[in-house]
């Protein structure tokens, strides 16, 4: 059996092992000058794998009863195991996986051994111009730089547009829908949002922890709670991340996207009343600006008194106990007004790609048989904490072992 897997990331690497591991010839085309380039990013370099809190809400996809027998198939387990095997010794930190080094380096090195051990055939630098199935043939056709190669079985493990440079040409979705898939609407995700806010020019640096809302038309969409980074630009932070992608779509569909930033989540309404009325008691004979110490960052209190039209030097009595509940108010509900995401190139992962319903329990396509997807050119994406590299592993091992396998 002869097998193409276009890409060579943690998807198309993984379904390699698994295919040679089935007795298979493969070859892997990556067009990255080394197989793995992106494994080296994540985590912020740490390679957080795969998480132990592990289940479905984790991840955003239409069918969830397929995508859970998936990962019945290949888990955080058997991924945990697959590196133990190899003698990687295995970090968990609150669920989260990352290799006792915390190098990304581990990760992709254990994987480039793999290929080496199993003769696995990687071309790099090599990018695709063509893939079709020849029906005399009865073969899948490979086509770059004018050469053409003929396989048994064709896996496609592009990935996504997700972190590739402006102008760079990603293939994948044009090599799917040349075998007849259809794309899903694509969107960034796990990426900063861009706001149209002044006030955060002056906020830019500051990490605070914060609830966040995100509202379209004024109707509530999301809520992730942790902390929250102001950049000149926008908003960031995984909590930001978490439900980047949600903001994504309701901006491709040109509604109205706000977030709502509770800069004291701690406090319940019953208790923030409460603190106000003892905070305006105690402090009435201050300066605002001595009123607001100790709130949140003086860089980002600064920025609020700014927002309210509020000078530092005026004294918190001259506003009064109303006037005091408004600025208060700010930091239960300081609204950001979001324009767009930051680009697929700032993206961790796309939302979006090639419906799960056009693949079998197996990943074989349902429009070309002997075609295998797998990875992110899927319509499946996770939050932060490994729940994308662990469907990079999962996919990639079924669609490689079945591509071997099946006649």
């Amino acid at each position: 059996m002869k097998i193409a897997i276009i890409g060579g990331g943690a998807c198309g690497m993984m379904a390699a092992i698994a295919a040679t591991e089935q007795k298979a010839s493969v070859t892997v085309f990556e067009k990255n000058n080394k197989a793995g380039k992106k494994i080296l990013a994540t985590g912020n370099g740490k390679c957080n794998f795969s998480n132990l809190d592990f289940h479905m809400g984790m991840y955003y996809c239409k069918d969830k009863s397929k995508l859970e027998n998936f990962f019945h198939e290949f888990s955080c387990q058997d991924m945990i195991r697959f590196l133990e095997e190899n003698g990687i010794l295995i970090r968990e930190r609150n669920g989260y996986l990352y290799p006792y080094t915390e190098q990304a380096a581990t990760i992709r090195d254990v994987l480039e051994r793999n290929l080496e051990k199993h003769h696995v055939r990687v071309l790099c630098e090599t990018e695709i111009t063509e893939a079709c199935f020849h029906q005399k043939k009865q073969q899948f056709l490979v086509r770059y730089e004018k050469k053409e190669e003929a396989f048994d079985r064709l896996i496609l493990a592009c990935g996504s547009p997700a972190s590739l440079k402006k102008g760079m040409d990603f293939y994948g979705y044009r090599l799917a829908k040349g075998f007849g898939h259809h794309l899903n609407p694509v969107v960034p995700a796990l990426v900063q949002l861009r706001c149209s806010d002044p006030f955060l020019k002056e906020a830019a640096g500051v990490r605070t922890k914060a609830r966040i809302t995100l509202l379209a038309d004024g109707r509530r969409l999301a809520e992730e709670e942790g902390e929250l980074q102001l950049t000149d630009y926008g908003i960031s932070g995984i909590p930001v991340f978490q439900f980047s992608r949600v903001a994504g779509y309701a901006l491709l569909e040109k509604r109205k996207v706000t977030a709502e930033i509770n800069l004291l989540p701690e406090f319940t309404e019953e208790a923030f009343e409460e603190m106000v009325i003892d905070r305006y008691e105690k402090l009435n004979g201050y300066k605002i600006s001595d009123f607001v110490l100790g709130l949140t960052n003086s860089k980002l209190n600064g920025a609020i008194l700014h927002l309210q039209g509020l000078k530092k030097e005026l004294e918190i009595k001259e506003i009064g106990l109303s006037g005091t509940r408004k600025l208060m108010s700010c930091y239960r509900k300081l609204t950001v007004h979001i324009e767009q995401s930051n680009g697929t190139e700032h993206a961790q992962v796309c939302a979006g790609g090639i419906p799960l319903e056009e693949v079998s329990e197996h990943l074989e396509s349902l429009k070309q048989k002997g075609l295998y997807l797998a990875g992110e050119l899927l319509d499946v994406d996770g939050k932060c904490g490994g729940y994308n590299l662990q469907f990079a592993w999962t996919s990639g091992v079924i669609a490689g072992r079945n591509a071997a396998r099946r006649q």
